[in-house]
Formats: structure tokens, C-alpha cells, sequence
């Protein structure tokens, strides 16, 4: 297949294209390294094109999938209307792009959409829009529902991923990152008080599978969790086994706003089981045991 990956230098999408690739796909990267870095593309052999897609782009190549994953993805970016307008334009002009090269699109969406809404998060509840992020891929999934009898388009709403190729993100990375750093430099690790904050940690590895088998779901809109919440408290115990420490955690206040904090998480994964066939098949200490080892072996 012919593919594009935009954000192909970020977390989730440098993981995606180099397992296309390796699936000898002929794969093209668009990224303007706004957040990604050319670090997580060492391994990557196919072009590369340094652009914003939410900038008309032309193409040469006739794409069979396209793979839209650039976004602004940090919720706390300090310009709202930027994030709304980059991340709804960037998602028309690869619509526009898709319909004229009659590809398959597959986008992704958020978690972050539900808000503090019920647990476990269904599709089809009441969005809680906390972010100009939310806010933005909630937009993008409504044009999506408007085009879903009119071509094949599957959005894929994303729950706290974690592994391989996020350090770059810095502040936004995950939880699971900042508690192994803190941990493996001997340091106490820091949770907002008390730690029993839980989350739907699924690992980049399922994720990346997910988004793969959506070329061949029905369009529509899916969750990709684990389906199972784990605290933040529950983190620094599974790392502790696996680093073979004791720590216990410190405790302090939350610096934001509670109306802006999404403070759980938890997939429904019922349509994903069903539409995508798609079941996580690493569990949370699965996950971050094969993440320490990745790290470890790049150090």
C-alpha cells in the first residue's frame, strides 16, 4: 500500500510508521516538527516531507490510507484558538485529500472529549468539553459522522497512551514516563494528592495495532482503551517490582483548574471489540515491563 502518516514524527506516529514500513508499505511522513523530533525516525527509510498539513499541501503520490495523527495534542498549550484552528483545518484539507484519492482516512480523536463524564466512557454519551484540544476533535468527529455513508473514515478516540518515543513531549508525556525518571534517578516519586486518580494507560504498541486494523473496520467512531482503570498510586507499585525499589509517593496539591482536569478515564471497548476486532493484548505491567526494557536498552 501506498500510505501518508502526518505527525509521523511525533509519539504515536513515528511508532505507526515504522511498523507500515517494516510491513513494506511505501510509507510517506508529513510533519512539521512542531512537536515531533527526526530522533524518532532513525530507522525510517521513506520520505519525509517537513510541511504543516494544516497548510494546503500537493502531492505526487496517489496514497491508498492516509494515517491523519498530527495534531496539537497537549491540552494545556497556551493558545487555544491555535490549537482549535490547526487541528479542525489540518483535519478538512486530509478529508478533502482522501475524497480525491478515494483513500481510506483514519484519524485519530481523544479521550479527552468525555470530560468527567460517567465511567466506563461510551461513544455515544454527553461529551464534557474541558480543553480547546476536547474541543477540537469533538469538531472533527462531527464532520466525520457527516461523511460516514460517503466514504471510508474511522476515527479513533485514544485513551493515556504510553511507551517507545515520548520523551520528546516533555510535560505532556505520561504519567508512566515522568514516575520511571523520577524513580530511576532516586528520586521520590510526585503525584497530585492522593494519587488515586485512574486512568486507561494502554500501551503504544496496541495502539499502533488499532489504528492498523481500522483500514479494514466499518467507518464509524471507536474508542481504544484497556478498558480497565489503574491508578496513579497503582503506577509507582508496578514499578517498583520492576526496578526492584521501594518507593512510596509525595504528595502535593493540584496546580489546576479541577474544571480542566480530567481527573479519570476508563474505554467502553465494546464497539472496538466488535467493529475493529481489536482487543488490547498488553495489561498495564505487560506494558510498562517491555517500556522499561525499551528504555533501558536505548540508554
Amino acid at each position: 500500500m501506498k500510505v501518508l502518516v502526518t505527525g509521523g514524527a511525533g509519539f504515536i506516529g513515528s511508532n505507526l510508521a515504522l511498523k507500515l514500513e517494516r510491513g513494506e508499505n511505501e510509507v510517506i511522513i508529513v510533519d512539521n516538527l512542531f512537536s515531533g523530533t527526526k530522533e524518532n525516525l532513525k530507522e525510517f527509510k521513506g520520505r519525509f516531507i517537513a510541511s504543516d498539513i494544516s497548510q494546503p499541501i500537493k502531492f505526487d503520490n496517489k496514497f491508498d490510507v492516509i494515517f491523519h495523527i498530527a495534531a496539537i495534542t497537549d491540552p494545556r498549550h497556551d493558545n487555544d484558538e491555535e490549537t482549535y484552528n490547526k487541528n479542525v483545518e489540518g483535519f478538512k484539507l486530509m478529508v478533502k485529500l482522501a475524497q480525491e484519492h478515494n483513500a481510506k482516512l483514519i484519524y485519530t480523536s481523544t479521550a479527552n472529549l468525555y470530560g468527567n463524564g460517567s465511567l466506563p466512557m461510551k461513544e455515544d454519551q454527553d461529551k464534557e468539553i474541558i480543553t480547546a484540544y476536547g474541543k477540537s476533535k469533538l469538531k472533527m468527529d462531527e464532520i466525520a459522522s457527516e461523511l460516514l455513508d460517503k466514504m471510508h473514515i474511522v476515527g479513533l478516540r485514544y485513551f493515556n497512551v504510553f511507551g517507545p518515543r515520548e520523551a520528546h513531549k516533555g510535560r505532556p508525556a505520561s504519567m508512566i514516563f515522568h514516575l520511571y525518571n523520577q524513580m530511576k534517578a532516586g528520586k521520590t516519586p510526585k503525584l497530585f494528592k492522593f494519587g488515586e486518580q485512574k486512568r486507561d494507560h494502554i500501551y503504544v504498541k496496541d495502539i499502533v495495532d488499532a489504528t492498523i486494523k481500522a483500514i479494514n473496520a466499518p467507518s464509524g467512531i471507536y474508542n481504544v482503551g484497556t478498558g480497565i482503570a489503574t491508578s496513579f498510586n497503582e503506577l509507582i507499585n508496578v514499578l517498583n517490582q520492576i526496578l526492584g525499589t521501594n518507593f512510596k509517593p509525595e504528595y502535593f496539591d493540584m496546580p489546576y483548574d479541577p474544571k480542566t482536569y480530567q481527573a479519570n478515564t476508563q474505554a467502553d471497548t465494546t464497539l472496538a471489540k466488535e467493529k475493529l476486532i481489536f482487543k488490547a493484548r498488553f495489561n498495564v505491567k505487560e506494558g510498562i515491563k517491555d517500556y522499561v526494557e525499551w528504555m533501558e536498552n536505548e540508554i
